[in-house]
């Protein structure tokens, strides 16, 4: 290579013995790829390090990783809601990458490829996708967490127009940053976790890659965080552990119950049993119509939705179990996935119409879609219970 590549993203950061060269990039641009295998291959570094977790370095390198998810243990483990979040985000950013010609992560793919053809180690510097996406919406209240999924499932006709020109004035924040930011406007605290903490978690991580010289591959829109904790230490542990749920959140799937079972025993002893009979019809027909309502606009089979139907009125009642996860069970078992599902669904999740017709995103959809239901169904249920007193 006869001349070193100068680029204003490409920015030096020593640390003690070890030189570290900051490589800033757009997850979804041709001329970051390009930038980074000439940076790789001018600097020959001992280690390269990217912006990747385990998972994520996995889904890049192993392409059947996909066909090894069990699904009913996403169900049983009531992860189907955050997976189908962290589904959405991807295809936000594959659209891009496909509008654009290019593969999503191209840059991080390439970076791999250049370190194995420079004999570098590779260091992995970012953390574990599930952590992050986990403490984004456990910070996140009920109706902000569906809006955020309509929103995701409405972004599906918007990345068209997008032109590459328009894609490299965003490097300065990763796409799928740049789209939370919109509500980490109005809620600071996704701001703090999706970037803030991972700016802090890159920066220490850096700092403990191995080797004297080490060319770092990250969103350039993490540049200006990494640098601004370049001379702090972090405790690691704190940032990978799995945050608490929302304070509250476990009283109040006890306290439901109580009132629910209060309600009616006051319209029994208050009011009479035609009372009481009148709200356990409220209940039960809120709970169950909502809920059968909401997997059928999954598109769940005839089977699926009448199990929402008799599930909601009783796991309403029951916190540790969820409509959605009946639901979703019976819809896993009637509608099991096939090999060709999770090889499609890199393409599926890029249309709204693929997530239906996939069967694996298909079966999150009824789990979200009828915990939907069974909720929406309680809220409307506790006020018409309550007027018949």
């Amino acid at each position: 290579m006869e001349n070193k590549p100068e680029d204003p993203l490409v920015q030096s950061m020593p640390y003690k013995d070890k030189e570290i060269l900051l490589l800033g990039t757009a997850h979804v641009s041709r001329d970051s790829a390009r930038l980074v295998q000439s940076v790789i291959e001018w600097e020959r570094p001992d280690t390269v390090a990217v912006e990747l977790c385990p998972a994520r370095y996995q889904s890049l390198t192993e392409q059947k990783a996909w066909e090894d998810t069990d699904i009913f243990k996403v169900i049983r483990e009531k992860k189907g809601s955050l997976l189908l979040f962290n589904l959405m985000l991807a295809s936000f950013q594959k659209r891009i990458a496909k509008t654009l010609g290019v593969r999503p992560g191209e840059e991080m793919i390439q970076a791999l490829a250049s370190a194995k053809s420079v004999g570098a180690a590779v260091h992995l510097a970012d953390r574990d996708i599930r952590v992050t996406l986990t403490r984004v919406w456990r910070s996140m209240g009920f109706f902000t967490k569906i809006k955020l999924i309509f929103q995701l499932l409405l972004s599906l006709w918007e990345t068209d127009t997008i032109r590459e020109e328009e894609i490299e004035k965003m490097k300065r924040q990763d796409m799928i940053e740049t789209f939370l930011a919109d509500i980490g406007k109005t809620m600071p605290q996704v701001k703090k976790i999706l970037i803030d903490e991972r700016d802090r978690y890159i920066a220490q991580k850096l700092k403990e890659a191995p080797g004297k010289k080490i060319v770092a591959v990250v969103g350039a829109g993490h540049l200006a965080g990494i640098r601004s904790h370049w001379n702090t230490t972090t405790d690691l542990h704190d940032l990978e552990s799995m945050p608490p749920r929302r304070p509250g959140v476990g009283l109040v799937k006890w306290f439901l119950p109580l009132v629910v079972v209060g309600l009616v025993g006051s319209g029994f002893f208050f009011s009479g049993e035609t009372a009481g009979k009148a709200m356990l019809s409220w209940w039960i027909a809120a709970n169950g119509v909502l809920a059968g309502l909401g997997a059928a606009a999954a598109l769940a089979r005839p089977v699926t939705i009448a199990s929402a139907v008799l599930a909601a009125p009783l796991t309403s009642l029951n916190p540790m179990i969820a409509a959605g996860w009946v639901s979703g069970m019976v819809e896993a078992f009637s509608r099991k996935p096939k090999v060709k599902d999770f090889k499609s669904l890199p393409q599926d999740i890029l249309s709204f119409k693929g997530y239906w017709r996939n069967a694996f995103t298909r079966i999150l959809l009824v789990v979200v879609f009828t915990n939907l239901g069974s909720t929406l169904g309680t809220l409307i249920a506790l006020p018409l219970m309550i007027r018949v007193l």
